[in-house]
């Protein structure tokens, strides 16, 4: 489910889960997005989180959630890892229960770690597995038994989780270079950068940046600049109205072919469709 690129016009309303174990044979597409939150959850093993500019190494009991067009990627590094995807909107916790959650209703505006103490992983993996069932089941009650059992999980969450403000070292990436690279495209995306400067930035040559970054981010330095610059072109597109060819270059893209093309191949459709679904 998560490791599926897919323009959020296709992503099915209500709420999903999905269990798979995942290996270091397993590599996804590249970097995607949803309009809706997603929840990830890591049963055994460990896996390599990107996210926007931030990358974390999330082990057994970590729940990472992505806010909805949160730019993420996983890589399985470590060997065979267990986890849960959980796709829901906003909309789909009940108001009582957001107000339980740290922050309230700005808890899903954000990037969340929160993990989960080894005495209650059983519960929360219950529960876990329970709605990745209904996905199996599918009968006219397992949209609602999904929505209910998220509401268990949330609430059980809120209260048995520790939730990482400041993260730790086991969780947080020790791989600073990467990191600082990403936060330089993050902040710089708009302008005219190359992987060239990228790598001046952050004191290496662009050849040796280029093959660290895919080597712990699992996507090419380019790319992921690219990726970036698509993410907040396709957020402009549907929050203003400004032309095509003006979003392009305010989000870096001196080529407004060039835009078009990369925008299709990453959301399987053109700027301007894209655009007329919202």
């Amino acid at each position: 489910m998560n490791e599926r690129s897919a323009s959020a016009s296709r992503e099915p309303l209500g709420v999903h889960a999905e269990t798979k174990l995942r290996d270091a044979d397993f590599i996804m597409n590249g970097h995607h997005c949803h309009a809706c939150c997603e929840l990830f959850y890591v049963h055994s093993g460990a896996c390599r989180f990107l996210i926007n500019d931030n990358m974390y190494d999330l082990h057994a009991g970590d729940f990472i959630l992505v806010p909805p067009m949160g730019l993420h990627y996983t890589r399985y590094l470590f060997g065979a890892c267990r986890r849960t995807v959980i796709l829901f909107r906003e909309e789909d916790a009940d108001p009582a229960v957001r107000a339980l959650l740290p922050h309230g209703d700005r808890f899903f505006a954000e990037t969340r770690i929160f993990q989960v103490p080894p005495a209650h992983r059983a519960q929360v993996e219950a529960c876990l597995e329970q709605m990745a069932a209904e996905e199996i089941i599918r009968d006219v009650r397992s949209p609602l038994m999904r929505r209910t059992y998220l509401q268990g999980l949330l609430l059980l969450c809120s209260r048995i989780c520790i939730f990482l403000c400041e993260l730790p070292a086991d969780i947080h990436t020790t791989d600073r270079q990467v990191l600082q690279a990403a936060r330089y495209i993050s902040e710089h995306y708009m302008n005219p950068v190359t992987t060239r400067d990228v790598a001046q930035a952050v004191g290496f040559s662009p050849n040796y940046l280029s093959r660290k970054f895919r080597q712990e981010a699992g996507i090419g330095l380019h790319e992921y600049l690219v990726f970036v610059r698509l993410h907040h072109a396709a957020l402009e597109l549907v929050s203003t109205k400004d032309s095509i060819i003006t979003i392009a270059l305010r989000c870096g893209f001196s080529d407004s072919n060039y835009f078009k093309d990369s925008f299709k191949k990453k959301y399987g459709m053109t700027p301007r469709s894209y655009r007329k679904l919202t």
